[in-house]
């Protein structure tokens, strides 16, 4: 069955999976969670893919994540158990993908990237985990990914203001593999890909089932499955709903701490 949110490509062992609502900057609603999770459950089964890449449709963003007006409107719809884009939560998966982030990485996008094995970025690119600014805060692995890959102090700083971060700050953390031209994005990621797909593809598979065992170890699933806890509670506050209301109104939100 074709998808109506993701579109998927295979060059020989390689699986090219993007992300393709580029008129509301491919943020993710429930349909295309669930779209996204199949995908990675056929990546996972397919004996014939060895490794990913996942990218965004449009010039301008990679995700700017959740989207908040579906979330408004009422409609309804869940997120898998694999969690955000059916990967912040999924620990079953032995192939390794590579986030190829196009543009803005924004919230849940960035937590997308995140949740990929490696990050190659365009020159142009941005990323922002901006929940704070309107009522969230980074539950789908971004508290507990960011401090892992950066200075906890200097995460924590992103994490409380939810300011930018440019793609060349961005690797100088460390969060990046590299930083590229936009127009080598592609070649570069593919290159990368056909790297790792000339290697015995039963180790690289070993090596991914003990970094999910290393991540389970140091408690990241039940570090997750806290913050959708935390979440629960936070979306029961005055400020959770101004904070949804004034970005659908697109007006400045009127805090009450309560």
């Amino acid at each position: 069955m074709a998808n109506e949110f993701v579109t998927t490509e295979v060059q020989g062992n390689v699986l090219i999976v993007t992300m393709n609502r580029p008129d509301v900057y491919n943020c993710v609603h429930p349909p295309m969670h669930m779209e996204m999770d199949a995908i990675w459950n056929d990546f996972r089964d397919n004996s014939d893919l060895w490794v990913a890449i996942l990218t965004g449709a449009g010039p301008k963003a990679f995700s700017a994540g959740n989207d908040l007006k579906y979330s408004a409107s009422g409609k309804g719809g869940t997120v898998p158990d694999t969690g955000f884009a059916g990967l912040s939560k999924r620990f079953d998966l032995d192939k390794p993908i590579i986030a190829a982030v196009n543009g803005f990485a924004m919230g849940g996008g960035f937590e997308t990237a995140l949740s990929c094995d490696m990050i190659l970025a365009a020159d142009t690119a941005t990323f922002a985990l901006p929940e704070v600014k309107v009522g969230f805060f980074a539950a789908t692995g971004g508290v507990q990914r960011l401090s892992r890959f950066m200075s906890r102090t200097k995460a924590n700083e992103l994490l409380f203001t939810g300011r930018n971060m440019s793609a060349a700050e961005a690797e100088g953390y460390g969060i990046l593999n590299a930083v590229v031209p936009a127009a080598d994005l592609m070649k570069t990621a593919m290159d990368l890909a056909q790297n790792i797909a000339a290697q015995c593809p039963s180790s690289v598979r070993a090596t991914k089932r003990v970094l999910n065992a290393l991540n389970k170890a140091e408690g990241l699933d039940d570090s997750l499955a806290y913050s959708y806890e935390v979440l629960g509670d936070l979306m029961k506050t005055e400020d959770h709903r101004e904070g949804v209301t004034a970005f659908v109104e697109k007006r400045k939100p009127n805090w009450v701490n309560k």
